[in-house]
């Protein structure tokens, strides 16, 4: 007995190999070209946003104490670039200066791990990274 019967007498189903027909139950009869399309753009701009920085719990929670506005200006896009040019260099741990400001970044996880406002910097050493970009 092959496997296929096996399984079809086990559990009666149905057990069918090859290309899947055009009537078989489950598989959508009116996907038109507009709604995959309207999909692969929504995928696309999902993809976009996911490109940029995310910040950990403990990167907010110093954006918030210490009054850190990076929807100010451009901020954020600098932010983004400094990451971009610091993963093209290879770097995995880096600190990047955005105008008055400092985040250390994990470019391998592309996620600030915390931020330090330009009162703060006079006399920190920041261990742990491989690269600074000023941006």
């Amino acid at each position: 007995m092959l496997i296929s019967e096996y399984l079809a007498l086990r559990n009666q189903i149905s057990v069918t190999t090859g290309a899947a027909s055009v009537n078989a139950p489950g598989v959508p009869q009116n996907v038109s070209a507009e709604s995959t399309e309207s999909f692969a753009s929504a995928l696309q701009q999902k993809i976009q946003e996911k490109q940029g920085v995310e910040f950990t719990k403990h990167a907010m929670q110093r954006l918030s104490e210490r009054s850190i506005d990076i929807t100010e200006g451009d901020t954020l896009d600098r932010l983004n670039k400094g990451v971009e040019i610091a993963a093209d260099k290879g770097s995995s741990e880096t600190l990047v200066l955005v105008g008055q400001n400092a985040f250390v970044v994990s470019v391998k996880n592309n996620k600030v791990i915390t931020t330090i406002p330009q009162e703060e910097l006079k006399g920190n050493i920041f261990t742990n990274i491989d690269s600074t970009v000023i941006i």
